[in-house]
């Protein structure tokens, strides 16, 4: 950790941060020992813009749910908005998550409960156009207590996992990037987290990550490799693998075949901070065998779960990728280290 992170959330409309200024979370929510079903919650407040909006998918063996929301800031007490309501009961340590009823199907009350340390960071990026990137960016893992309706049925997710993702700043991705991965693979006793972007050419632009134990111990990533398969822009299967500060290496072998996880869903693409009045929402359904892909969605931005395999270790976790749809972008798989 650089430094203890506020997490309080920035709470009013204003006129002193940038017109793309943004402070939000996402919290995933999926089984510690399958790949279905899988929750994906967040909302961000854009001050300057006057707007809170979110989002909640759910990624079920057949389909993807999705639900979309925005209203004014000022019309909210800056704790949640449309079905979502969240409540930091610590920071850093617990949140409470509440879902009402929507046209999804899904709803729950939950409390996620940290239980790795958290690894925060700076991320700066050039962009071809517009400001710079640059944002704090913090990741964390936790399990749940509480209960999750899907379809009306309720059941307990006493023990399931769940990423906790912390951004405030400035970003604007667009341009240049020709690969991008994100993973957060969950395992008993520790979470291995990576952001790596690749340029066009595949040339690094940022590799960064750590290992969190349970024991509170944080080992920073300093380098990554990835050997993975993918069907046109969609992601199949492979191995990604880090090495750390003190030495390990990790290989992780992932299985991807469980389909869903499109951001798009999420208002990822630019649906984020857009001005919509107050009570805005809407929903649609993507069938896993249907026509939906990376290709055809306005961004290929995909939060798979996946199934992950550390040796004879068996875990879960969440690994996003995303390809250019640049017809000079050829993905180059860059892991040759060898297996310990």
């Amino acid at each position: 950790m650089s430094t203890e992170f506020d997490d309080a959330l920035v709470p009013r409309p204003d006129a002193v941060h940038h017109d793309r200024f943004f402070d939000r979370f996402m919290l995933n929510l999926h089984p510690a020992d399958a790949t279905a079903p899988s929750v994906i919650t967040g909302l961000g407040h854009y001050p300057a813009r006057n707007v809170v909006d979110g989002f909640v998918v759910v990624t079920t063996g057949t389909e993807q749910r999705n639900v979309r929301f925005s209203t004014e800031l000022s019309a909210t007490s800056g704790a949640g908005a449309g079905p979502l309501a969240f409540e930091i009961i610590e920071p850093n340590r617990r949140w409470r998550l509440r879902v009402a009823d929507n046209p999804a199907g899904v709803a729950f009350d939950v409390v996620w409960t940290a239980r790795t340390p958290y690894w925060l960071r700076e991320v700066e990026l050039g962009n071809n156009a517009g400001p710079p990137t640059k944002f704090e960016h913090l990741v964390q893992s936790g399990r749940y207590r509480g209960s999750l309706t899907l379809d009306g049925a309720t059941h307990r997710v006493d023990g399931w996992y769940g990423q906790r993702d912390r951004s405030r700043g400035v970003r604007n991705m667009g341009g240049g990037q020709g690969l991008h991965l994100w993973c957060q693979a969950q395992f008993p006793d520790r979470s291995i987290g990576f952001l790596l972007v690749e340029d066009r050419a595949g040339e690094r632009l940022l590799a960064e990550g750590a290992v969190l134990h349970e024991d509170g111990t944080v080992d920073d990533v300093v380098d990554v490799g990835h050997r993975l398969a993918f069907s046109d822009l969609d992601l199949i299967a492979g191995t990604v693998a880090v090495r750390t500060a003190a030495g390990r290496v990790y290989h992780l072998e992932a299985d991807a075949s469980a389909g869903g996880g499109f951001m798009a869903g999420a208002g990822y693409g630019g649906g984020h901070g857009v001005r919509r009045g107050r009570g805005y929402l809407d929903h649609e359904v993507y069938r896993l065998d249907g026509p939906v892909s990376p290709r055809t969605l306005d961004t290929s931005l995909t939060d798979r779960l996946c199934a992950f395999r550390w040796g004879s270790t068996e875990g879960t976790g969440i690994l996003e990728f995303a390809l250019t749809r640049s017809e000079s972008y050829r993905y180059r798989p860059t892991l040759r280290w060898r297996c310990p």
